[in-house]
C-alpha cells in the first residue's frame, strides 16, 4: 500500500516514521502547503516531496492519505482523498465542529474506501483487556468511570504555531487535542454519553483561545456517571489515568499500563467493605506490565507504538473488506462529547447529546 502524508509536523513525522517500519507500506510522497518544509522531510525520509495537494490525489499509484495537518483542516482534506478514491487516516480528533463531523461521516459511509481516526490508546495491551472483560461483564454493572489528564505544556508550545491554541484549528485545548484519547477511551468502555456539565478555563498560559483546564460530569445511557478532568497546566506533567468502576470489579489504567484489576468470583458474596486495592488482579490478566519510560504528558513527541498496532489494524480492514476498530462514526461520538463539554461550559448549563445513529 503506497502513502501519501500530508503535513509535516510532529505528528506527520511519527506516521511517517510508522508506515517506513511496516513491511508492506510504502511512504511514497510527502506534502505541505509550505514547499520548503516538505521538501526537508522528502529528503530526510528519501521520498518525493509536494506542495499540490490536489496534484497528488489525482496520481493512480497513491493508495492512501494519511491526514496530518491541523485539526480544523481535518474534514477538509478527508473528504477530498475519499473522493479521489484514496483510504484515509486521520489522525485525532476528527476535526473541530459538528458540521465537519457530519461532512466526513457522510464522505466515509458514500465511499468504498477504509476511514479511520487515530485512537490508538485503544490498541493498548491494557485497553483491550478492559474491553474485552466488560464485554464478558466480568465488573457487572458499571456504575461509574473517570478520566483524569493531568498534562503540562508551556507557553512555548503553544507559541509554536499559529494555529494551536485557536478555535478555528485547533478546536479546542487540554481536552480536543491532549485528553481526547482519555474521552475516547471512556466512552468506548462506558458506552453511549447523553447529558454533560461542564467549565473549563485557561488558567496558567497566555495568548490562547481555548481551555488549559476542564473538568466535566457525563451521564450515560446505561445510567453509570462520569467524570473528566483535563489539563495542560499541570507542571510537570503528570500521569493520564482511566477508572472503569462496577459492582462486581474495577479496573484502573495509568499512563497505558494496567495498574488495577479486580473482577470478583461469580456467585459468591462480595465482602461487606470490598477486597481492596491490594487484591489486584492486573499480574494475572496481563502478565508483564510494568510502569515507567517516558510518557507524552510532559513530551509529545513521546507516543507509544500502539499507533503501529493501529495501522496494521488499517490495513487488514482494507485486504478484508472490513471495518477498522476506530470508524469515523465512533470518532465522531468521542468528538460529540468534547462539543458538548464546551457547549455546556458557554452556557453554564447541562447539555444533551443526541446520539448517532449505529
Amino acid at each position: 500500500m503506497r502513502f501519501a502524508v500530508v503535513g509535516c509536523g510532529v505528528i506527520g513525522d511519527l506516521h511517517s516514521k510508522t508506515i517506513k517500519s511496516l513491511p508492506d507500506t510504502e511512504l511514497a510522497v510527502v506534502v505541505d502547503e509550505v514547499a520548503d518544509r516538505a521538501a526537508a522531510y522528502g529528503e530526510r525520509f528519501g521520498v518525493e516531496s509536494s506542495s499540490a495537494y490536489d496534484e497528488v490525489l489525482r496520481r493512480p499509484d497513491i493508495d492512501t492519505v494519511a491526514v496530518c495537518v491541523p485539526s480544523g483542516l481535518h474534514t477538509e482534506l478527508g473528504v477530498a482523498a475519499l473522493k479521489a478514491g484514496k483510504n484515509v487516516i486521520i489522525e485525532k480528533p476528527l476535526d473541530v465542529t459538528p458540521e465537519a463531523a457530519d461532512a466526513i461521516i457522510a464522505a466515509s459511509e458514500e465511499s468504498d474506501r477504509v476511514a479511520t481516526v487515530i485512537s490508538q490508546h485503544r490498541f493498548d495491551p491494557a485497553s483491550q483487556v478492559v474491553a474485552e472483560a466488560l464485554r464478558q461483564e466480568k465488573f457487572g454493572r458499571i456504575t461509574s468511570g473517570s478520566a483524569d489528564i493531568a498534562w503540562w505544556r508551556s507557553q512555548g508550545y503553544y507559541d509554536s504555531g499559529d494555529w494551536r491554541g485557536t478555535w478555528k484549528l485547533d478546536g479546542g485545548g487540554a481536552l480536543m487535542n491532549q485528553g481526547v484519547h482519555s474521552v475516547d477511551l471512556l466512552t468506548w468502555f462506558l458506552g453511549q454519553p447523553v447529558e454533560v456539565f461542564a467549565w473549563t478555563d485557561a488558567l496558567a498560559h497566555e495568548r490562547i483561545e481555548v481551555e488549559d483546564t476542564a473538568v466535566a460530569t457525563i451521564r450515560f445511557e446505561s445510567g453509570a456517571l462520569g467524570t473528566v478532568h483535563g489539563t495542560t497546566a499541570a507542571y510537570p506533567g503528570l500521569t493520564a489515568r482511566i477508572q472503569v468502576l462496577g459492582a462486581q470489579g474495577s479496573a484502573v489504567i495509568e499512563n497505558d499500563k494496567l495498574t488495577y484489576f479486580h473482577s470478583a468470583v461469580k456467585g459468591a458474596d462480595a465482602p461487606a467493605y470490598g477486597a481492596g486495592a491490594g487484591d489486584n488482579q492486573a499480574a494475572d490478566v496481563l502478565p508483564g506490565e510494568v510502569a515507567g519510560g517516558v510518557s507524552a504528558s510532559a513530551d509529545p513527541k513521546a507516543l507509544s507504538d500502539a499507533h503501529t498496532i493501529q495501522y496494521r489494524d488499517f490495513l487488514d480492514a482494507v485486504a478484508q473488506g472490513r471495518d477498522p476498530l476506530v470508524t469515523v462514526r465512533q470518532a465522531a461520538r468521542t468528538f460529540d462529547v468534547i462539543w458538548a463539554i464546551y457547549a455546556s461550559a458557554r452556557s453554564g448549563a447541562p447539555v444533551r447529546i443526541t446520539p448517532r445513529k449505529a
